[in-house]
């Protein structure tokens, strides 16, 4: 017997429809490509969206059809997001800042048809243009007098497609299950492979989102302004453009200028309580923060992800600048935002206790199911000491590749490898320690480059840590860390061997120490270390790690 209740695909443009007739005053503020701020309500960002549908239709873009972006998070991208996937179409955001071959195999490998590209990124595609044999125009996202000259083909301003067309649109209803966005993984291992969400996950996951389980922050619905300084391009800026119209929020977004002083002045200057971004900005901002003697006025909430802070920078948020965190772990292939909720702390929490647990990245939401299994698939004990590779199924977890790339990421009983290493305690809170393939395999047992890491990357003097194993005649593998300094800093490899003594277990320390001025970094702002490991596949060690704690120590 089945219930006798109305049925209604859950689809994104629902969203912005819903925020566009009750919060229709709420605000949408962006900065520009040329830095300017503009300023839209939910009400006029709708109708620009529809009319934006209704030019790509007649452009030719069909149910089905894949259009991509190369752009910033400003108010036309945000348009984008509801206009292509409303008509059924399938929005492919592609990050600038990955290499030219990369862009160029995701745009053919998703086969997309039309490109949208903001006045930054047009540099970039004049030089790969022809080499995307299957782009029938490119949109150039701007008005007619601010296109720079360009040796681009079919090119149609975007200003021209949402001015020649009026209002009047129904959005059209079809399968939640269709496709809305495609986000690519970052190829840090291979080619980068695509990852196909629906509208029915998207809304999933959107919703979830909004419960204040999962983020407290959002409690005040209406009343929140929401900033995220995650790009559009990171797994749909970690939904926060869905969000904001599903909870009624204001929208702030940060354009292409993500130097501290102007995510200041965006954060202080539109009231913003909550802000999205990966641990790197939170310590820039911070660090310009205390320079400047500022805190902003309304920021309550700091949302971290991408990769695991350092417990001096949650430090730093909670002590200085009196704010609560939130510790998100998920991928792209997890939708984002897969573990979130914290278990509540007790009333007398000592700060230290404090502080270890918001470097847990929560419990999982529901609807995706969350364990750890060792080299053989069997299930670990979820007793916050056991170690293995963690997995998920769910709602919202990827079941495979866009065109079958890289084979199935499943194993025989559905699970999805996320390919990081973890513990799962009896309350449910999971702690990542590491990638699977950046573990340092030494004498059997497993050390975490992402702890010590963040431990090296705690001294004051230390602007980026990292850590690869090098192959060691007795152990296997032992850790090898490379560090760049602070500009000025003089910190050296004994210093920061009594400072890691202090954090980390003897064993844990690092036998050699390189001091270099950069580091291979992927397009999403990762140290790429496939290329490291190449760098020091020769690397030699002594055969004995020394009694005391002391390393090699080498100028690059």
């Amino acid at each position: 017997m089945n219930g006798l209740m109305m049925d209604a695909p859950l689809l994104l443009s629902g969203l912005i429809e819903y925020a566009a007739e009750y919060h229709s005053g709420t605000g949408i503020v962006a900065r520009d490509i040329e830095g300017d701020i503009v300023r839209l309500n939910y009400a006029q960002s709708h109708r620009r969206i529809k009319q934006l549908a209704k030019g790509l239709r007649r452009l030719g873009v069909r149910a089905t059809t894949r259009v991509a972006s190369l752009a910033w998070s400003t108010h036309r991208h945000f348009e984008c997001f509801y206009a292509v996937t409303g008509i059924q179409a399938v929005l492919h955001t592609v990050n600038p800042r990955l290499y030219d071959e990369q862009i160029i195999y995701i745009i053919n490998h998703a086969e997309d048809e039309f490109l949208l590209v903001d006045t930054a990124s047009l540099s970039i595609v004049e030089r790969i243009a022809d080499r995307l044999p299957k782009i029938r125009n490119f949109i150039i996202m701007a008005e007619a007098g601010r296109v720079p000259p360009n040796t681009l083909r079919d090119v149609i301003v975007y200003e021209d497609v949402v001015a020649g067309e009026d209002g009047d649109f129904e959005w059209p209803s079809f399968d939640e299950r269709s496709a809305s966005t495609i986000c690519y993984t970052s190829g840090s291992t291979g080619n980068p492979k695509g990852v196909v969400y629906s509208h029915r996950a998207s809304m999933l996951q959107t919703m979830t989102n909004a419960t204040a389980s999962w983020m407290p922050g959002t409690r005040n619905g209406v009343r929140e302004v929401l900033m995220p300084v995650a790009p559009m391009f990171h797994g749909n800026a970690w939904n926060q453009p869905f969000l904001c119209c599903y909870t009624g929020s204001k929208l702030v977004l940060p354009g292409r200028a993500f130097e501290p002083e102007k995510l200041f002045e965006l954060i202080d200057g539109e009231q913003v309580s909550i802000a999205a971004a990966v641990p790197t900005v939170w310590m820039i901002l911070t660090d310009w923060m205390k320079t400047i003697g500022k805190r902003p006025s309304a920021l309550r909430l700091a949302m971290l992800s991408g990769s695991p802070p350092s417990r001096e920078l949650m430090r730093t948020l909670v002590t200085d600048f009196n704010l609560d965190t939130f510790l998100n772990y998920g991928s792209t292939e997890v939708l984002g935002g897969s573990a979130g909720t914290r278990v509540p702390l007790d009333a007398g929490t000592v700060i230290e206790d404090e502080m270890g647990e918001r470097l847990r990245s929560g419990r999982a939401m529901f609807t995706p199911k969350i364990r750890i299994v060792d080299e053989n698939g069997t299930s670990l004990p979820k007793d916050g000491v056991s170690k293995g590779h963690v997995q998920f199924k769910g709602t919202w977890v990827a079941s495979g590749y866009l065109n079958g790339e890289g084979g199935s990421p499943l194993d025989s009983e559905g699970w999805f490898f996320t390919g990081d290493i973890g513990s799962i305690d009896s309350q449910g809170r999971i702690v990542i320690s590491d990638r699977a393939k950046d573990i340092v395999k030494s004498g059997g047992e497993w050390i975490s480059s992402q702890e010590l890491e963040a431990a090296a990357a705690s001294h004051p003097d230390v602007a980026h840590a990292s850590v690869i194993g090098v192959p060691h005649p007795k152990w296997q593998e032992r850790p090898l860390l490379i560090i760049i300094r602070k500009p000025g800093a003089q910190v050296d490899a004994d210093e920061l061997l009594k400072h890691l003594a202090q954090r980390v277990a003897k064993w844990w320390l690092p036998d050699a120490i390189e001091f270099v001025d950069e580091l291979p970094m992927t397009g999403t702002g990762k140290v790429h270390k496939p290329t490291l490991r190449a760098q020091y596949k020769d690397y030699k060690l002594a055969p004995e790690p020394a009694a005391k704690p002391q390393a090699e120590v080498r100028l690059s």
